[in-house]
């Protein structure tokens, strides 16, 4: 949901840089997930607010500067089972990461390894043959399923 992107002041506050669609939205838990890769640990926000384009926080257990140099390029995230359920039609970024991607062929394009954000819309990020970015919206991703681990898409296998 961010990212620490450095410490601000000297008494153990942190600059994060948020992820979320709304900048406030990661202040609605008390508890943040601070890591990388499969090593988090827990820390509750004392305080947070909203600084400029940026959060910037107070957490337990980071009490100085150099305890939150230490953090700083970490992953910010929330225990998945504290965020609201998805509404229709729409999709935790998370949640698509590893699906396969087949055209209206049935062609297999690849398997979505990321999602980007661009100024008009989001793009999935598929990895096969080559990288394709398939822009995610309605008139080309023609349906979601998530059980059965695959996203359909009105695209031709030889765009880029």
């Amino acid at each position: 949901m961010g990212r620490v992107a450095a410490p601000y002041a000297v008494r153990g506050w942190v600059k994060i840089q948020a992820y979320t669609e709304y900048l406030d939205s990661l202040l609605d838990y008390p508890v943040w997930q601070i890591g990388k890769d499969n090593v988090w640990r827990s820390h509750a926000v004392e305080e947070a607010r909203v600084h400029g384009a940026t959060l910037i926080a107070k957490l337990a257990d980071i009490d100085d500067r150099t305890a939150a140099e230490s953090i700083k390029g970490l992953e910010v995230a929330v225990g998945r089972d504290e965020l609201p359920p998805a509404g229709p039609d729409e999709y935790y970024w998370d949640d698509l990461i590893g699906l396969d991607v087949v055209n209206t062929h049935d062609e297999s394009l690849g398997q979505v390894s990321g999602l980007l954000e661009s100024g008009a819309h989001d793009l999935l990020k598929v990895s096969g043959e080559h990288e394709r970015l398939i822009p995610f919206v309605a008139a080309i991703v023609l349906e979601v399923d998530l059980a059965a681990r695959r996203i359909r898409v009105d695209w031709e296998k030889e765009y880029g």
